[in-house]
């Protein structure tokens, strides 16, 4: 059975027996939640997230494009794979890099 994380998105059909899922571990999710395109998976347990997004730059009045990549933890129970656009949420941290977690998984 999935528990209520706090946030808007449906629960993964598939249970799974992670620590670290946040449907089905302990795992609690808190501040900044993120859209981005899957960029890799090759990973175990892990997918890298990119971002891009504009920064405003004063003197010259004018927006540039910027991009991050970020590291999420990929639950078992959702089927995550490089191209889909995911929801990560923040979480704490889970290994050095890795400080976001899948909570939604939208089909390109």
């Amino acid at each position: 059975m999935a528990r209520n994380i706090g946030l808007n998105v449906q629960p993964p059909v598939e249970e799974c027996q992670d620590v670290n899922c946040p449907f089905h571990g302990n795992l609690s999710v808190r501040g900044q939640v993120i859209t981005g395109k899957v960029v890799s998976d090759r990973m175990l347990g892990t997918i890298v997230v990119g971002r891009d997004y504009l920064h405003y730059v004063r003197k010259y009045k004018r927006y540039e494009k910027r991009s991050s990549k970020l590291h999420a933890h990929n639950p078992p129970c959702l089927q995550v794979k490089v191209g889909d656009i995911v929801k990560i949420a923040e979480c704490r941290p889970i290994s050095k890099s890795t400080t976001f977690v899948v909570v939604e998984v939208q089909k390109p």
